[in-house]
């Protein structure tokens, strides 16, 4: 990934909160993009039919919220619900080393 960085948070329930953002310059911004879409392209064909709300045991689901913001700068923030073993199978595909 060269634009979105990963965060991870524990959550109540056994249900991990994972964070990937990029904000960048409009001329940027299908790059971004395209990392999001291969990230749900990997989540898709590794965890398929396994979408859907984590508390009905389900392994993964997500959110995207694509943001204008001032001085032509977009922000993308893709937000993902997941179980321990999607959290530990993205990161292990998609976080940089010293994200880790």
């Amino acid at each position: 990934m060269r634009y979105l960085s990963f965060d991870v948070t524990d959550g109540t329930d056994d249900i991990l909160t994972l964070e990937a953002m990029a904000s960048t310059r409009e001329a940027a911004h299908a790059a971004v993009l395209a990392e999001v879409e291969q990230v749900l392209a990997w989540a898709e064909a590794e965890f398929s039919g396994r979408r859907g709300p984590v508390e009905d045991g389900y392994a993964w689901d997500h959110e995207l919220l694509v943001q204008n913001e001032a001085g032509g700068w977009v922000t993308v923030t893709l937000s993902f619900s997941a179980s321990a073993e999607f959290a530990q199978a993205l990161q292990a595909r998609f976080q940089k080393p010293e994200e880790a």
